[in-house]
């Protein structure tokens, strides 16, 4: 993304602008418009209806609307709204102007008939490459690097290397790293804006760069990449292939992007949806969305009722064990969802790894029996005084330690079984769990019940 002024002022008279726009004042309006912040003009533009938004591309030029495009951040649907509502030659050249990364981005909302069509348009160079990004897959380092940024030969002055730096920088997303090459092109170290500055014109580039670079491949997935930025507090990291040749960098801003999509992520199917709803979708659409996911719990509760049903005549003798149905299940199925929170966590952030499986696994077993035993005891004496049935509240109590302790076992498992065989563990979200606790506890509850009954009668 683009580095921006931060002398760009932060109030924003929406009612001037509008009232500028209203009257055709064009001067009036750039003036005010072109001094707020990129962010500040994107949300300013993404609130306009079409009619307004035509006035916007008539009064901004193509290289002012990219930078605007940079910090716009809509749905996939309004991409496209937006992208229909612009002349093509004027979209295209306002891509041309967009960094290559984020240029990606937002081709990647498109249709691929559009996406071609813009690429036809745009000048060559640009076009060249965008298309060298694209083809990378999808939430992977190659998705997500830019490549302009500044690299020099290890075998040149500092002298001649300002001199490069100066030419290149106003198109460089970030200048503070200057990544040195061989003749080959293999990344072979990397010196600071501050290294250049301070050394004398005739030193050696080879002389006082660090070659011990930290790299990622293009092919690493971009949550790791993300936890490299973090643990080391770069602000850009290079992107190298197998051979070592440089590709590109990925630039601390749009790991900001990548936490945020990926936190975005992990969220809606701890929920049980494909994605989180946004505020202004329609009803129709958010169903779509969450309809699949309510389907398969659908079944899955089938299976729950059918268990229930298995032990109907167990009911029959004692009526009062359909009381207690919800707080077994209900205790199950929080237990297991705060460890499987837990796993999850520790999946995305690399701690796991850190750590031992068996540890995470150890401490989830011990944690259900500490929590399990607690509860087990308050309910028995809670449903003994309440009930005055001292094998009920024993009953009870066993079916919760018994419970608690398979389902936090379960919510701890099933993240690292998934992660194991390379499936996404945040897909062993929090409904799943909840209903497969469902399925356990009953069967456990009414197991017991079933040993329990000549006391029970």
């Amino acid at each position: 993304m683009q580095e921006t002024n931060q002398d760009h002022t932060v109030h924003v008279d929406k009612e001037l602008l509008l009232q500028f726009l209203e009257n055709e004042d064009i001067d009036l309006f750039r003036e005010e418009f072109l001094q707020m912040h990129p962010y500040d003009q994107a949300s300013f533009f993404k609130d306009l209806d079409e009619s307004v938004r035509a006035k916007i591309y008539h009064y901004l030029s193509p290289e002012e609307m990219a930078e605007l495009f940079e910090n716009l951040e809509v749905e996939e649907e309004e991409y496209r709204d937006v992208f229909s509502e612009m002349n093509p030659t004027y979209a295209a050249e306002m891509l041309s102007n967009m960094y290559a990364d984020d240029a990606v981005d937002v081709l990647n909302e498109l249709d691929k008939d559009q996406v071609a069509s813009y690429l036809t348009i745009m000048n060559d160079e640009a076009a060249d490459e965008i298309k060298g990004l694209l083809h990378y897959d999808e939430y992977t380092a190659g998705s997500i690097m830019t490549t302009e940024f500044v690299a020099i030969s290890a075998n040149q002055t500092v002298r001649s290397a300002m001199y490069i730096l100066r030419n290149e920088a106003p198109r460089a997303e970030v200048i503070y790293y200057v990544y040195v090459v061989d003749q080959d092109k293999k990344l072979v170290g990397v010196l600071s804006l501050r290294d250049l500055i301070v050394s004398d014109d005739d030193t050696m580039i080879s002389d006082i760069m660090n070659d011990r670079v930290l790299s990622v491949s293009v092919g690493e997935d971009q949550e790791e990449v993300a936890r490299r930025i973090r643990d080391y507090n770069f602000l850009a990291l290079p992107v190298v292939d197998f051979q070592n040749h440089l590709l590109g960098i990925i630039t601390v801003d749009d790991i900001v992007d990548v936490i945020d999509e990926e936190a975005s992520d992990d969220y809606s199917k701890l929920a049980g949806v494909s994605d989180i709803d946004s505020l202004d979708r329609s009803p129709f659409a958010a169903a779509r969305k969450r309809l699949p996911w309510l389907v398969i719990l659908l079944f899955l509760g089938m299976m729950t009722a059918s268990l229930i049903g298995r032990f109907e005549d167990t009911l029959d003798q004692v009526a009062i064990l359909a009381v207690f149905i919800p707080l077994i299940a209900g205790m199950a199925g929080n237990s297991g969802t705060q460890a499987l929170a837990v796993a999850v966590r520790g999946i995305a952030t690399g701690d796991v790894e850190k750590e031992s499986k068996s540890k995470l696994i150890l401490r989830e077993a011990g944690t259900g029996l500490i929590t399990g035993t607690i509860c087990g005891i308050l309910v028995t004496f809670i449903v003994f005084f309440w009930q005055g049935d001292f094998y009920l509240g024993i009953l009870v109590g066993i079916s919760i330690l018994s419970t608690l302790i398979v389902a936090t076992l379960a919510g701890a498992l099933v993240p690292l079984i998934m992660h194991r065989l390379k499936i996404d563990p945040a897909v062993a979200s929090g409904p799943f769990i909840t209903t497969i606790n469902d399925i356990i506890s009953i069967f456990i509850y009414f197991g017991m019940a079933t040993l329990f009954m000549s006391y029970l009668i």
